[in-house]
């Protein structure tokens, strides 16, 4: 079992991933490392990322940090979840640029619909923060119904019943 991660921990892993990388790759963290990054939660289990382009040091660096700093690390995004929504890439937030390696918060919008996808406790609570540093809830919607016809590419995701939760949490969540 490896450690929890703070945000001490995850600074220091994009140190290291910018000293071993020696090409230029884009890493777009989601999930509990973008929580923990804007101070909503102390710890996470795991850093999520997501890279481009597909580059073999990157697996390689992955599997060094995963042993010398004793952390999770998956290749995950919201983008496994559900699908690509349109300008993802423009709304991603900026973290550092470490020698050749950019770092990004993945679009707070796909975070958002794929953490209501999953609809766990802790991705609602996360979820919420996320809609707050977005801050168009009508863009959220709009983003969902321009994606809607892509989801017959994710089998696994009944969009009727997304549809409902994803207007329940804005519903839930507008300021008043």
């Amino acid at each position: 079992m490896r450690d929890n991660l703070d945000l001490q921990r995850i600074e220091k892993f994009i140190f290291n991933v910018g000293k071993l990388v020696k090409v230029p790759v884009e890493i777009y963290f989601s999930g509990g490392a973008t929580a923990v990054m804007f101070g909503i939660r102390e710890m996470t289990i795991d850093v999520d990322i997501r890279f481009e382009p597909d580059e073999m040091q990157m697996y390689k660096t992955i599997q060094t940090l995963k042993e010398k700093l004793n952390m999770n690390i998956e290749l995950a995004s919201p983008m496994d979840f559900i699908p690509t929504l349109p300008k993802w890439k423009e709304r991603s937030i900026f973290i550092a640029q470490e020698n050749k390696v950019k770092f990004f918060h993945c679009d707070l919008y796909s975070q958002i619909i794929s953490k209501v996808q999953r609809g766990w406790k802790q991705d609602l609570s996360d979820a919420k923060v996320f809609l707050k540093h977005a801050g168009d809830s009508s863009l959220l919607k709009k983003l969902f119904v321009e994606a809607k016809p892509d989801f017959i590419k994710y089998p696994t995701v009944n969009v009727k019943k997304l549809e409902k939760k994803l207007l329940h949490f804005i519903d839930e969540n507008k300021e008043r």
